[in-house]
């Protein structure tokens, strides 16, 4: 009889099946009242076909149940625990879902189960499937199943093809667990927590993975002896140490040899170079031989090459220059000294990406380059001089990382063709001169970094046509065939293109882990951005392309144009420790943003009120300017702001809300606005009331208000002298005293010494602001002595 719970309902036929479904139909939406997937279409009338429901399939005859598919169908909650009652039930799929809780022992007991997924959900507890003896594919990916494979397995080995367990917190041995899984070809056991020694019967499969656990031990000769039916080996991330054995070379359908990240030492196996189906070949951050094997350069069909941190040292090997098939060459992080020349690397005529970050090199940027290249990073190393224009010549380039150098001269015009352009990274070098008009030119540029630079100039209304069209990047990206697994150095490079003050990015950057690395590299060069870019007035938005431009810590100048209201896919704006000035044009309050920092410019007039128009906003801070007028309180609707500072902008009046937002704060982020009325309980004892933030910078504030203290102390001071002195000379003439002519020369050197101290702060205050040697307490003297 039918019950709305999950009491048992069996049976052998289409309506006892129908009755289990629509029992599986309550259960879900009494755990989902509001979003629900196209289980919501299934019909409670008996007129309608259970066959033709969405995501249920049926014997042919029509006469059972065999399959339920909902996939990504908005479903939280715990596991139905009935599905046994369909008793036909050979297929399940409910990946890509919220479910919660442990696998319950009925699944256990869908004894006709050949296939089930319930990847990517949150399922935790241990694995118990013992019952599944049929199972031919098996994915549990993406959960937090924990504890010993081994109470299911070898029990459902009997039919078992597929086992993704990947992504999981699952520990113990698996050096024996699928010796009796005859049938299996893809086995993928990446990061999870496995430790002990490798299973030796892997070279049998199509493809294995066991990246990112805590394997150990070494790779013997024997597990590669007989037959060997590898396309795919991943023992990345791993601890294994010893040779690897050259015996590899028997798996001659290899495409993909993964050894990143472990203890490997010796020489390369020169063996590798008899595989000609080898495609990506991942040597880096182990102890191998600096001897390139030279029977390696006869893998016609290599595609990726990465022998990054191996402590190479010297000059980049010559070998290099030779591999004429490679489209990925990866060598940061090896301490290499020289011959990027010599070795005619940069000169290679399939070469799409190219990685020398984090070495020694120095002297001037190589002009002589391939105009093949889709990336070039050559950051963290001590090269200097000017940047080649060449480099404006390879119309592919797609992110060019130059950042962190001695470079000096200024931004080559060149790069305005660069239309292909995604990111251009130069901070921290010497750069000088205007950002040029024509970087306008780069519809695709959406991530401009160019802080800690000397660059002068503006922000020109040009420079805001810059990303307006990166879509065509973005559909050459997707149509790549190219098939390059983790470990490329995608993780050192998100985290040095994400900066890591930027809200959004914040959670990408504390996951960002070699399992996420790809997927986010991935979603990022195709334009599937997986933060939500929310438009003005809007809490809630698409999933969009976030943009940033980074201009701080420079010289630059003048206003911001009106027109930058047209970069709709900028979330980060950073004009920081510059000299911009004028008024902040109200259609800034019509961008996306999530992080606006305009501290230490020279801003004037009202903070426009649209700002607070951008209910996304999360990080605001208009410290040390020159606003004026009447607060808006219109930022006090800015509910996800978390960081708020418009400290020294004492120009500015009103009231502060002592509700909302703006009242979370505390007084921290109104220093030096003696116009502005503060809510009462700021100044009461005890009240620490600041956000995260601003309690990391409570020692600066605290500076800056001695600061302030010893310049009002010092004003009074001086207003004191002024009266005594001025006094002290009526009294002097009055009385016609033959020493006021040496009163009144000493009053007029100490006025005179007054002048020139004042001069002199100005002079060295924040108009030539370096980020990185000014004190602060130098900064308010000069701020207050040019604004007195």
């Amino acid at each position: 009889m039918f019950s709305m719970t999950a009491t048992a309902v069996a049976g052998d036929s289409l309506d006892s099946d129908r009755e289990v479904l629509l029992s599986f139909k309550s259960h879900l939406e009494s755990r989902n009242p509001t979003e629900r997937g196209k289980y919501n279409e299934w019909e409670t009338t008996e007129k309608q076909d259970v066959c033709h429901w969405p995501g249920i399939t049926c014997t042919p005859d029509k006469s059972r149940v065999t399959g339920i598919s909902l996939t990504d169908s908005t479903i939280s909650g715990p596991l139905f625990g009935n599905f046994s009652a369909l008793t036909q039930l050979t297929f399940l799929d409910l990946s890509s879902n919220t479910i919660g809780g442990s696998i319950p022992d009925d699944l256990s007991r869908c004894h006709s189960l050949k296939h089930l997924n319930l990847s990517n959900n949150i399922i935790r507890g241990e694995l118990s499937l013992s019952g599944l003896s049929n199972l031919e594919v098996l994915d549990l990916s993406v959960n937090k199943i924990s504890g010993d494979v081994r109470s299911s397995f070898p029990l459902i080995c009997n039919s078992l093809v597929v086992a993704n367990l990947s992504t999981n917190n699952f520990s113990g041995r698996i050096d024996d667990v699928f010796n009796e899984c005859r049938y299996l070809k893809y086995v993928n056991l990446r990061y999870n927590r496995f430790s002990g020694e490798i299973w030796s019967g892997f070279r049998r499969l199509v493809k294995f993975s066991v990246s990112g656990n805590r394997l150990s031990g070494n790779i013997s000769a024997s597990m590669f002896r007989g037959n060997c039916n590898l396309q795919v080996l991943d023992l990345s991330g791993n601890g294994f140490v010893g040779e690897f054995p050259g015996q590899v070379s028997n798996c001659q359908n290899l495409n993909v040899l993964d050894l990143w990240g472990n203890n490997f030492t010796g020489n390369i196996p020169a063996e590798l170079g008899s595989i000609s189906s080898l495609r990506g070949l991942h040597l880096g951050n182990n102890m191998f031989s600096r001897d390139i094997p030279e029977t390696l350069l006869s893998l016609s069909n290599l595609v990726f090459l990465g022998l990054s941190r191996n402590n190479f040292g010297g000059d980049v090997q010559e070998i290099f220059g030779r591999f004429t098939q490679v489209k990925y060459l990866v060598l940061y992080g090896n301490s290499y000294v020289g011959g990027i020349h010599s070795s005619n690397i940069l000169t290679l005529p399939n070469l799409s990406r190219l990685d020398l970050s984090y070495n020694n090199f120095s002297g001037r940027l190589p002009a002589e380059i391939s105009q093949n290249l889709t990336f070039l990073i050559l950051a963290y190393n001590n090269f200097s001089g000017d940047i080649p224009r060449e480099y404006g010549n390879m119309p592919r380039l797609q992110a060019l990382d130059l950042s962190s150098n001695r470079l000096t001269g200024s931004i080559p015009a060149s790069f305005g063709k660069l239309t292909s352009l995604l990111w251009l990274m130069l901070a921290n070098n010497s750069l000088s001169g205007e950002i040029p008009r024509e970087i306008g030119n780069c519809s695709s540029l959406l991530w401009l970094n160019v802080a800690n630079n000397q660059l002068s100039g503006g922000l020109y209304p040009e420079l805001t046509n810059m990303g307006s069209n990166p879509t065509p990047t973005f559909e050459v990206n997707r149509q790549s065939e190219d098939y390059i697994v983790a470990g490329s150095g995608e993780c050192l490079v998100m985290k040095r293109w994400i900066p890591a003050e930027f809200p959004p990015f914040i959670f990408g950057l504390e996951s960002l882990t070699k399992r996420s690395c790809r997927s986010l590299w991935d979603h990022v060069r195709e334009g599937k951005c997986i933060f939500p870019v929310c438009p003005p007035g809007s809490t809630v938005g698409p999933l969009d392309v976030s943009g940033y431009l980074q201009l701080s810590g420079n010289k630059m100048s003048g206003e911001v144009p009106a027109n930058i209201s047209q970069m709709k896919k900028l979330s980060m704006l950073h004009l920081g420790f510059n000299e911009f000035e004028g008024k902040l044009p109200t259609e800034i309050g019509q961008l996306p943003l999530v992080f606006l920092n305009l501290t230490r410019n020279k801003f004037s007039g009202q903070i426009p009120r649209e700002i607070g128009n951008i209910y996304n906003l999360q990080n605001l801070d208009l410290s040390y300017n020159n606003f004026s007028g009447n607060f808006p309180t219109s930022l006090n609707d800015l509910n996800e702001m978390s960081k708020f500072n418009i400290s020294y902008n004492p120009f500015i009046h009103g009231v502060i809300p002592s509700r909302g937002q703006l009242a979370t704060f505390g007084k921290d982020s109104f220093l030096g606005n003696t116009l502005l009325q503060l809510p009462s309980f700021f100044n009461q004892p005890g009240n620490n009331n600041t956000s995260s933030g601003e309690r990391d910078n409570g020692r600066e504030e605290d500076e800056d208000d001695e600061s302030a203290i010893d310049m009002l102390a010092f004003c009074w001071s001086t207003v004191l002298f002024y009266v005594v002195a001025l006094i002290g000379t009526l009294v002097l003439i009055y009385f016609d005293c033959p020493w006021s002519r040496a009163w009144l020369r000493l009053i007029d050197t100490f006025m005179s010494s007054l002048k020139i101290l004042d001069m002199g702060d100005d002079i060295v205050g924040i108009d030539t602001l370096d980020t990185k040697a000014v004190s602060k307490k130098k900064t308010v003297i000069s701020w207050r002595s040019r604004n007195t």
